[in-house]
């Protein structure tokens, strides 16, 4: 009986003993399981639509390594996943970024972020709706919705396509962008029911809206003129502000914004009026022009940061 105690106690002890060591030295222990026992971590992404962007920006580069081991690994690996029109993807961090899951929570929980980043990408890829999972193993996954439906983009295309051979016929850039500008201005108005009632009659947020139901929010002008720039093989990208988004793009290796829902403006006397005061400006001239809804990050959209000649 004695022993029996004492067997009891020894065990207890043991027991007692292993459950520090297990407490004390967890994340050596979530160490050898990361590197020993899950799933291979040398993922690849394969899935890439037609709408993949093959070029990188400064803010953030295409990548083949989900193997992160820095913060700007990670805002690559969204980039790329965003931009390649995949619906999920999963990858580990690396074991020795102690920081990940922190950094991860970061950027999950900054939409703003998350927005700028989804603004690189073709409108089509762009995502509405982005969820991110984490788990103390490393393991990331990033599930995606996307802004536009397939039923959707074959109606576009198709249109797009139709327009772009009766207003791309000069051999000059900036008139073929113009003729495009000004034909989606005289197209279609500004969705002021949208904006300020919140009453969605149209799918004025996206291309669809001022392509066929003539109603347009800043968004709707912005993809639509983005398809078109697609189209002409330029580099271009969407910027945005707290309350307001438009186009960047790059011309003979220099950028400039195009506005259209600034150059088609809401007026008392009810008329439609056609502008260019936001047509291929550079950005010193931007924010001479206007100095609160045009202000964005400069950090991120390093490109037009840089135009200010």
């Amino acid at each position: 009986m004695k022993r029996i105690i004492v067997n009891i106690m020894i065990t207890t002890g043991l027991v007692f003993i292993l459950t520090g060591l297990i407490i004390i030295r967890r994340d050596d222990i979530n160490t050898l399981i990361n590197k020993y026992l899950s799933p291979n971590r040398n993922v690849e992404l394969t899935e890439k639509n037609e709408y993949y962007r093959d070029y990188d920006f400064k803010y953030v580069q295409n990548t083949d390594d989900f193997n992160p081991s820095s913060f700007q690994d990670l805002l690559n690996i969204y980039y790329t996943v965003i931009n390649s029109g995949s619906e999920m993807f999963t990858f580990y961090c690396d074991n020795e970024y102690t920081e990940c899951g922190q950094d991860i929570s970061t950027i999950a929980n900054d939409k703003g972020l998350l927005s700028d980043i989804n603004n690189f990408v073709h409108p089509y890829n762009a995502y509405s709706n982005i969820e991110t999972e984490y788990d103390s193993l490393g393991k990331v996954t990033i599930k995606l919705t996307r802004n536009y439906k397939s039923d959707e983009i074959k109606k576009i295309n198709e249109k797009v396509d139709e327009l772009y051979k009766e207003l791309a016929t000069s051999d000059n850039v900036r008139d073929n962008i113009k003729n495009i500008h000004d034909y989606i201005i005289n197209n279609s108005k500004y969705d002021s029911n949208r904006s300020d009632n919140g009453i969605e009659d149209y799918r004025s947020d996206i291309a669809y809206g001022p392509l066929f139901e003539g109603y347009a929010i800043c968004g709707g002008y912005t993809d639509l003129m983005q398809l078109f720039l697609e189209k002409m093989n330029l580099k271009s990208y969407r910027v945005s502000s707290e309350s307001h988004i438009w186009n960047a793009v790059e011309i003979d290796n220099k950028w400039y914004h195009i506005d259209l829902t600034w150059d088609d403006p809401v007026v008392d006397d009810g008329k439609d009026y056609l502008k260019h005061d936001y047509f291929l400006v550079t950005t010193k001239e931007l924010v001479e022009k206007e100095k609160t809804q045009h202000i964005f990050n400069q950090k991120r959209f390093i490109e037009v940061k840089e135009a200010n000649s």
